[in-house]
């Protein structure tokens, strides 16, 4: 299968790995990945605040670029379950604000064969075990778009059960949202720190050594009040669990989604 990969904008600045492990992940199982250069932002900060005529020229750039591919691709890919579920719902209602038939017929067209990484694998490509390796505790956190936009349920979880090595643990209150909502943890700054500080509780009181999630912007939350606060486990993506195997295994890093032990 040929796949496009929409990395998304905060991925491609603040946590390029999983951009990488994305990839990784997908040649090893077979299949074909192209990146278009041209690919910016969903448009997923204007439509979340409700500034769809601002968020039009992005979400326009964005079917320009990707729509095209439509011809020469099977799928596109995007490692966030926020910014899918934006191209997903989000732009059609910014098409429709406009009053743009046209620019709506297109973002639907893209939207239809726009995945987000665990839907992809358990949807499209049918398979749950990627032959990853991960001998590690970890606890699941589905983010609020992905739970409720997607509704991706089960499928991250099928997937990291079928991890070698790995244990997966019991979050507490695991469907509360961490308190990021993009501009939201910048308009309500003591709202969202009260409920990431409740959101990282919970991670520890899980006793997991990693939390795992399909959104990077949740996990630089997450993995930013644990750091904060000295508590132990880390953050890393769902691509980075996925991507790791015996031969090439996962390091935690100084990056954003984790610290080195």
């Amino acid at each position: 299968m040929r796949i496009s990969l929409m990395t998304t904008c905060l991925v491609d600045v603040m946590a390029p790995d999983v951009a990488r492990a994305t990839v990784t992940l997908l040649e090893r199982l077979g299949h074909e990945v192209v990146f278009d250069r041209r690919q910016t932002c969903c448009g997923q900060m204007h439509t979340n605040s409700g500034y769809y005529t601002e968020a039009a020229p992005i979400v326009r750039s964005f079917v320009d670029t990707f729509e095209p591919a439509l011809e020469e691709v099977d799928a596109i890919v995007m490692p966030s379950g926020s910014c899918t579920g934006c191209v997903r719902d989000q732009h059609a209602l910014v098409a429709r604000h406009e009053g743009d038939t046209a620019l709506e017929e297109r973002t639907a067209a893209v939207a239809a064969r726009t995945y987000e990484l665990s839907e992809l694998l358990v949807d499209v490509l049918k398979v749950t075990d990627v032959g990853a390796y991960f001998p590690h505790s970890v606890t699941y956190h589905p983010t609020c778009h992905s739970m409720r936009f997607l509704k991706v349920g089960p499928r991250p979880l099928k997937l990291l059960r079928a991890v070698e090595g790995i244990e997966v643990k019991n979050l507490p209150e695991s469907d509360t949202c961490c308190g990021f909502g993009g501009t939201f943890s910048v308009k309500n700054d003591a709202t969202s720190d009260a409920m990431v500080t409740d959101k990282a509780a919970n991670v520890v009181a899980s006793g997991a050594e990693f939390v795992v999630a399909g959104d990077a912007s949740c996990l630089m939350n997450i993995g930013g009040k644990l750091h904060r606060t000295g508590a132990a486990p880390r953050s890393v993506h769902l691509a980075q669990i996925l991507a790791s195997t015996k031969e090439d295994p996962f390091v935690p890093s100084e990056t954003i989604l984790g610290r080195a032990s």
